[in-house]
């Protein structure tokens, strides 16, 4: 347990209303009257004095109003006389009965029921199956580097003190993903928490669901249809999607995310079945904080939230952008090991400019053209601060797939007030550094001895390219803008140089060199002779024959990163890019692609993905309780990844390591960046641990039964 424990704690909270817990031997006496109320009813069964004229029996304990009777009724619902053995019965019976010889109108008892008697909270929906789970929740939170078995803790926790009826928890067990075992459940925990009978008989390890599984998805040829079969699981058994996620991550990643991911984004309005997260809209304006409020994890430490309008290279897609909050939060515990509790995905719906979407009568967005100006500013202000006011200043909000004129206000605009990351533009941005950091160690020189050229402006490419910069002028010792002018861009106009400068927009102008103006990327790879070129356009197959080849004959080891994704969008494939260049390429790419024979060699083509950065800087931060992410965390976490990569990746054509250990890469690019957190004094003043690396493994959450 590491010595930051008790910040992530909160104690144990007695809950008063629920009786069975309070005082189990006063709430066991109740529960043997009870019982005695079965054998006195039977016995009254054969009594005519006890048959009222309606021909009901008297044994029930409700009369139409739902008052308490001891005594048979006359027609009119009139008490009549009691004789003796009624009043004794009075004396034993409970005041109302549900219990399966309850004659009262039973649709209207349990109507009545529904209906709850008072808020007890603001994520309280006050009917009966939350009742039941309320029995799951577990007391108290641990922290994120508490080492005991949660899962196992909380289980625990479920059983209750007594038999409450029909409705005992045992149903909704197994209907919270959280706990749900399914046949991994042992015997003796289908006597402890009542579900003999609501299981076949049969026992299964997590291991064998896990085979059957990975049989069962592997059935299916069509991605989305692997996609849709994994969100079932997640809502079904949460911790066996996690076991499967990280046991398989190098097969499964293709599926939860890129490119699948983004073809879930463009049909989740047909395949829709369980919501997951937060819709915010423009309809909820004035009220963020009740719906923060109406989420029922209250310890929450990460919050991934986009509003749809750049989602991938697809564009605009509106409130279907869901999936990707969702799903870089579940590679966010797979590979960074947070909490699925304390994860939470958010979209902010302000419409959407896809006349397609709008069309499409399974849309579940507003719909409505996107909101712009003066009231999006104001309803992403009021999330701003009402997530601060909720969750606390320690709650790292990541921004995903905004528009390039959002992007970076937004970072700008909040960077300085909240915990905030962009992973479009500093996660990509660093996961790239690390790549090209990695390469130059085997190939040999420095980054200041290289030119860069990029075929995209955008959020990502001019993030790369800052953070780029940021590294060659610290290695350099020369100012920054000195730095940048061994990087070109190119955007759909051509060479970005400064005879455009008016007309550029913000995040363009510091990359305007002098130079003349270059409309096609062959020619200005012949003009500019860059050793790196990276595509991050958005635009397939942009990296043509002729490119590849220009770039071979400048370099004896050409440096291609084609990172657009989905694969459709990537500039090339990886197949193209060793073949065209006679093997000679270091090659990687925003999406997977199979390995490549050329020449009776085989190349493994690296995946610059933003999953080897992401998990393990939001670790982290949470773990070193940073207020502010600083642009040397970001440097520290590509540094960390780039040691990573040994001779023998390099030597199959990675210039990342493989993802099989990527668990204890995120542990020490946590490690790196609570390190350097904690040098720049931007913590709560959590102490530091002595091993950080051994501290972020062991609060790594585990989804092992």
């Amino acid at each position: 347990m590491s010595s930051s424990e008790s910040d992530f704690v909160t104690p144990p909270q007695e809950n008063p209303e629920k009786p069975w817990e309070a005082d189990p031997q006063s709430y066991d006496e109740a529960y043997q009257n009870e019982y005695k109320i079965h054998q006195f009813d039977s016995d009254l069964d054969s009594d005519p004095t006890y048959n009222n004229s309606e021909g009901n029996s008297s044994s029930s304990p409700e009369d139409s109003e739902g008052n308490s009777s001891s005594s048979p009724k006359d027609s009119e619902g009139n008490s009549s006389s009691s004789p003796k053995d009624s009043n004794d019965a009075a004396a034993i019976k409970p005041k109302r009965r549900r219990g399966l010889d309850d004659t009262s109108n039973e649709d209207e008892e349990d109507l009545a029921l529904i209906k709850p008697k008072r808020r007890r909270g603001l994520d309280d929906t006050s009917n009966e199956d939350e009742e039941d789970l309320a029995l799951i929740k577990p007391k108290r939170r641990r922290g994120l580097d508490d080492t005991s078995n949660e899962d196992e803790e909380d289980l625990a926790l479920i059983k209750p003190k007594r038999r409450r009826g029909l409705d005992e928890c045992g149903y909704s067990l197994l209907r919270d993903p959280r706990h749900n075992k399914g046949l991994a459940f042992s015997d003796k925990e289908r006597d402890a928490y009542y579900l003999r009978g609501l299981l076949p008989p049969t026992c299964m390890t997590q291991e064998l669901q896990e085979k059957k599984l990975m049989h069962n998805i592997r059935q299916y040829e069509v991605p989305l249809q692997r996609y849709m079969a994994m969100m079932d699981l997640q809502e079904r058994n949460e911790r066996l999607f996690y076991k499967l996620l990280i046991d398989n991550f190098e097969e499964l990643l293709p599926i939860v995310y890129t490119p699948t991911v983004g073809e879930a984004c463009q049909k989740y309005g047909s395949i829709f079945t369980h919501p997951r997260g937060l819709y915010i809209s423009l309809k909820e304006k004035g009220k963020i904080l009740e719906v923060l409020r109406n989420w029922p994890e209250k310890n929450v430490q990460v919050i991934v939230v986009t509003d749809g309008e750049r989602i991938l290279g697809l564009g605009d897609l509106g409130c279907q952008g869901m999936r990707i909050p969702v799903g870089k939060l579940s590679l966010y515990t797979a590979l960074g090991g947070l909490r699925p509790s304390a994860c939470l995905p958010v979209t902010i719906d302000v419409g959407t400019n896809n006349e397609q979407l709008l069309k499409d009568e399974f849309y579940i967005g507003l719909r409505q053209k996107r909101s712009t100006g003066q009231e999006y500013a104001n309803l992403l202000r009021e999330f701003m601060c009402a997530v601060k006011q909720n969750y606390g200043e320690k709650v790292l909000i990541q921004f995903e797939a905004f528009g390039n004129h959002n992007a970076y206000e937004l970072l700008a605009k909040y960077g300085r007030t909240h915990l905030v990351f962009n992973d479009d533009i500093q996660g990509t941005a660093s996961v790239v550094l690390a790549g090209l950091v990695a390469a130059l160690k085997f190939v040999g020189g420095t980054l200041a001895e290289n030119t860069f050229l990029f075929l995209g402006a955008d959020e990502a490419g001019t993030g790369i390219a800052e953070l780029l910069a940021l590294e060659l002028s610290k290695q350099t010792k020369h100012p920054l803008e000195e730095a940048r002018k061994k990087i070109w861009l190119m955007d759909s106009k051509g060479l970005i140089v400064s005879s455009r400068k008016e007309s550029l927009q913000h995040l363009k102008k510091p990359w305007a060199h002098e130079r003349e103006s270059i409309k096609e990327l062959l020619d200005a790879v012949k003009a500019i002779k860059p050793t790196v070129l990276i595509g991050s356009s958005g635009v397939g197959r942009t990296f043509t024959k002729e490119v590849i080849e220009a770039m071979a004959s400048l370099n004896e080891k050409p440096i291609i990163l084609a990172l657009s994704n989905p694969t459709s969008q990537s500039e090339c494939t990886a197949e193209e890019a060793y073949r065209w260049s006679q093997g000679r390429a270091i090659f990687a790419s925003g999406s997977p692609f199979n390995p490549v024979t050329y020449n009776e060699k085989t190349y493994i083509p690296g995946q610059a993905n933003n999953a080897y950065i992401f998990p393990g800087f939001g670790l982290g931060l949470v773990m070193s309780g940073a207020l502010r992410v600083h642009d040397d965390m970001l440097l520290a976490a590509s540094k960390a990844l780039a040691r990573q990569v040994t001779q023998e990746n390099f030597d199959k054509g990675l210039i990342y390591p493989p993802f099989s250990n990527i668990r204890k890469i995120s542990a020490h690019i946590a490690a790196n960046v609570a390190a350097k957190a904690h040098e720049l004094g931007l913590t709560t003043g959590l102490p530091q641990p002595e091993d950080l690396v051994e501290s972020a493994v062991s609060c790594m959450y585990s989804p092992v039964y």
